[in-house]
This record gives C-alpha cells, structure tokens and sequence, in this order.
C-alpha cells in the first residue's frame, strides 16, 4: 500500500470516527412533511466512482416520484454526474467538491457555502459512512434532515444490504416519522436512462464491430486490485464462452479506460472514454459477463442483463438486480455453472 492510500486511509477513519454520532437524535424533530410542499432537495453523496454514482439512482426515482414538485440538487466529487445523469429531468444543479480539496480551498469553502445559503426543503445523506454527507446535512438549512441512518432496532427487508435498496428503505422510514406512509414497493432498478437515440447509435456502433444479423454476448475481463481476475481465469472462461455459443452468438469485449485486456485481445472489442456511449452499446447485447466494478453497474443502469462475478464477501452489498440480473459467486461455482446461469438468461 503506498503512503498517500495510507494517508488518505488514516484522514477517512479520523473523519468518521468524528462525524458518526452527527445528526442521530435529529431524525424526528421537524413535523409533517407535505409532499406537494416539497420544492428542494438536496442529495449528498460526496464520491466520484462511476458505480457509486450510478447505485444512487433508484434514490433519485424514489424522490421524484414522492416529491412530484420538486428539484433535485446533487452533492457530489468529480465531474462524472452531469453525464450519469444527463437525462434526469427532476435534477437542477450538480454541486461537486473538488478533488483536491487542499490545493483548492477557496472552491473547496465556497462549496459548504452554497449548501449553507440554498433553501433546501429536505437534505439526504445517501451513506451513513460517508463523512462529507453527514456533514453537509448537518450544514444545511434544511427543514427535513436526513442522515441515513436506522435506530438499531427497526426492522429491514432482506435485501437491505445492497448499497442501492438501503438508501431508499431508510429515506422511507424517515419520512415514516414525518408523517408519510412508508411503501412497500420493490425499490426501483439503477437506470442510466438511455434515449431512443443513444440506443440506435449503440446498436450502430456494435453492427461495425460484430455480425449485426447474431445477438452478442458482452464481456469486461478488467476490474480494480483484488476484484480482478488473471488472465489465466479469463482466458479458460473466454474459450468456454466460444466453444459453446460461437457461432450463433457473436463474443466481444468491452475494454477499460486503461485499454488493456485480460484475454489478450482475442475477441472484437469496443472502447470508448463515453460512459453513455459505452452503455449504448452493452444495451444492444443479450447479456453482459463481467466482474464487479463500474462497468458492470454500467451494464445492469443499461438494462442488459447483468451477470456480475464476485471473489469477495461484498456480494449481496453491489450485486446486479433486475432484468434477469444475477451475482455469481466464483467461489463456490466454476465454468458449468456460469454456461447455465447464461443459458438460463439467453432462453428468457
């Protein structure tokens, strides 16, 4: 590990262990809420990875759909969201903390100014964990706080743990306390709301680098540290996937940003640095195979079907869902059961 991960590993245990208790006993103070009231809201997830932007969306649907009236603000890092989001009508501003806060602390300050000075109606903290989102919650002016965080003594649905479903369940139960009859529907899928438009440029670009009269498997061999797997991994599972669906399906790999491939560049391949772009793609395809990074959120927000592959314990936290979406952990499952687990979605 090399001495800025363990710096920036140091600052963020300091920070929670600072900010934790924030907000706890502020949840049930401020009355009833009435929806059609609502005007301004605030949504604070201080991260810039593609997937973690991309795992807020059902959080986003969920307030639009409450609040019918209002506008959305987003709290976020880097310059990412106005493309994850491009299509998101309900939003209004994207208010980004700089990367490098302490070379840039002006734009840094003016930040937690804004939040301070904007009339927000309801403040939501999408990860308890999250140090910058408490904070901004706290910040605000806000009416309806939302720190998102559970008593310890509530009871949750059993997909509670994945980081895109619990953000919703606990917005849920805190306007419970404010009033509002908490749903019991299916937290909503990540969407990346494609157009009509972007799927047919997709489905062009994919017609110029596979035969457009198959249907195409899409593969993402790459992922970060540990979640990636070797090539030796990838390469047994790539000759799998051709012996059994070549030639009636076409395989192609999506390539990372870093343009590298575990298969060695065996099969056609598409890269683009156009995360819509690259969702348009994935769109036109009858299943995407890939482990768990923000690619494969990508996938699951372009409504293909998603098989996600996890070595790790995280599994029921970022698993796909939706769409014949599955995780599949490669622990206790080998090649066989990847070929049925895709037959199964292929025959659907």
């Amino acid at each position: 590990m090399s001495n800025l991960k363990k710096v920036n590993g140091f600052r963020r245990n300091i920070m929670r262990s600072l900010t934790k208790n924030i907000g706890r006993s502020d949840m049930q103070k401020s009355g009833q809420i009435d929806k059609n009231e609502i005007k301004k809201v605030l949504i604070s997830r201080p991260n810039k990875r593609l997937g973690n932007l991309l795992l807020i969306s059902p959080l986003i649907q969920e307030v639009t759909e409450t609040f019918p009236n209002c506008k959305i603000d987003l709290f976020v890092k880097g310059g990412l969201a106005p493309i994850v989001f491009e299509n998101y009508k309900s939003i209004d501003k994207i208010i980004s903390l700089p990367k490098k806060p302490f070379n840039e602390l002006i734009k840094y300050l003016k930040v937690w100014t804004l939040i301070k000075k904007q009339n927000y109606d309801v403040v939501i903290n999408v990860d308890q964990n999250s140090s910058s989102g408490r904070l901004a919650v706290k910040f605000s002016s806000a009416k309806f706080k939302i720190f998102g965080d559970l008593p310890e003594n509530v009871k949750v649905p059993d997909d509670y743990d994945h980081i895109a479903k619990y953000p919703v369940y606990n917005f849920r139960y805190a306007l419970s306390q404010f009033g509002v009859e908490d749903k019991k529907e299916p937290v909503a899928l990540i969407d990346l709301k494609l157009s009509a438009d972007e799927i047919a440029k997709g489905k062009t670009i994919l017609n110029g680098i596979v035969d457009e009269n198959k249907k195409s498997i899409a593969i993402f061999t790459f992922a970060t540290g540990e979640k990636c797997y070797q090539v030796e991994w990838w390469e047994a599972f790539y000759a799998a996937l051709k012996k059994e669906y070549e030639p009636e399906y076409n395989v192609f790999e999506i390539l990372p940003v870093e343009n590298v491939s575990q298969i060695n560049f065996q099969a056609p391949s598409f890269y683009s640095k156009d995360v819509r772009e690259i969702g348009s793609v994935m769109a036109n395809s009858a299943v995407f195979i890939g482990a768990d990074s923000g690619i494969m959120h990508l996938a699951s927000a372009s409504k293909v079907p998603t098989v996600g592959l996890f070595s790790g314990a995280n599994m029921k936290k970022y698993e796909p869902y939706g769409n014949n979406s599955i995780g599949v952990d490669t622990n206790t499952n080998g090649i066989p059961d990847y070929i049925q687990i895709i037959n199964s979605i292929l025959k659907k």
